[in-house]
């Protein structure tokens, strides 16, 4: 069956593959036009730090770094001494898409496996337990993303027990942010950025996943990291001599709430993706409520939905089927979830017919 190619595939592949917010480039353009101090030091990066502190009620270092990557190497580079190691869930992007950053910084990552993307006190515990003594790296920082690589998410009562469990066993807590706003929107959120700054002694809030043409904001709670922070960032190549060009982002998206508008668009487009999956029948392989959604799909579907669809291919499995990302972001139309609905279910119904004739045949 023919169902016409699109003029263009259907963009569901990523956040970050468009530019910028219009009104985040606007702001570019305007301090473009002005003299300001670099190095962060601007009163753009100033205004975008006190806004972001209003959100959190309490003191907090801010600095602002060119992408998540980056970011998460900078800080855990500068929090943990020599031998000291994070743990990290398995599919955590410091262990599984950054290239062994971390480990290059000199520190191990632990990996725990987790069906879900998420750490809990009793998947940590073991981890701890296994690295005793001075023959072994110490576990020292324990990492995990909100929202996580499958799109899940903490609740409050889930982050608050981490909390507790890394202040009882003298461990810091880092929450990598990049996709922070889609957990903070997703309806039945419990979680907010001043409840995150009680529980963590360090996050970043990102931006480049979005709106932002690029940046991240980190947010360091803990006083105890906040000594000669800038000398690291400066070692580690992060310090930006023009830092308004994030500082100005980050101020647009926090003065008037647009970071969580922009967000919310994001997770609305995902609901409408998921609704449309659900009611076709498809598998999903974890409940996400966020914007990335993970349905199970024949093999052969995946090959063919490829010349309609940009996405991810995420899990093969042994089953005859593969698990799929497909991602809405801040600028994600709802012209693109119609399009999709177009041509998804037929699709789906070839599939699974050639699916099981192929099952047929191997029994």
């Amino acid at each position: 069956m023919d169902h016409g190619h699109p003029a263009a595939k259907i963009n569901l592949r990523n956040d970050y593959s468009e530019g910028a917010h219009p009104r985040l480039l606007q702001a570019l353009a305007m301090a473009s036009t002005e003299v300001n101090r670099g190095y962060g030091l601007d009163v753009h990066s100033e205004r975008a730090s006190a806004l972001i502190r209003d959100r959190l009620g309490r003191d907090a270092d801010v600095h602002f770094l060119a992408g998540g990557t980056q970011t998460n190497l900078v800080a855990l580079a500068a929090f943990l001494r020599p031998h000291e190691a994070v743990i990290a869930p398995a599919s955590g992007h410091i262990a599984t898409h950054e290239t062994g950053a971390i480990e290059a910084s000199g520190h191990k990552v632990l990996t725990v496996a987790t069906p879900d993307g998420k750490l809990s006190p009793e998947l940590i515990q073991p981890c701890v337990d296994g690295h005793a003594g001075e023959h072994m790296v110490k576990p020292r920082m324990v990492y995990i993303s909100n929202t996580t690589e499958w799109g899940t998410l903490y609740s409050a009562l889930e982050l608050q027990a981490l909390g507790a469990f890394c202040r009882s066993r003298g461990l810091l807590l880092y929450v990598d942010g990049a996709r922070l706003a889609s957990a903070l929107t997703t309806p039945g959120n419990d979680v907010d950025l001043a409840l995150l700054s009680t529980e963590a002694d360090a996050f970043y809030i990102g931006g480049t996943k979005n709106g932002a043409l690029l940046g991240e904001a980190l947010v360091i709670v803990n006083p105890a990291l906040r000594t000669d922070f800038r000398h690291v960032i400066k070692q580690r190549g992060a310090m930006l001599a023009k830092g308004m060009v994030v500082g100005a982002q980050f101020e647009a998206l926090f003065e008037d709430g647009l970071y969580f508008v922009l967000a919310t668009h994001a997770n609305v487009m995902a609901e409408q993706l998921r609704e449309m999956l659900q009611q076709a029948g498809v598998p999903l392989a974890v409940d996400s409520p966020s914007n990335q959604v993970f349905p199970m799909l024949p093999n052969a579907l995946v090959e063919r939905l490829q010349q309609y669809v940009e996405f991810e291919t995420w899990e093969r499995r042994g089953d005859g089927t593969t698990v799929i990302r497909l991602m809405t972001s801040w600028a994600t139309p709802e012209s693109a979830i119609e399009a999709f609905a177009g041509i998804f279910p037929a699709l789906y119904r070839e599939g699974r017919a050639a699916m099981a004739a192929s099952q047929a045949q191997g029994a």
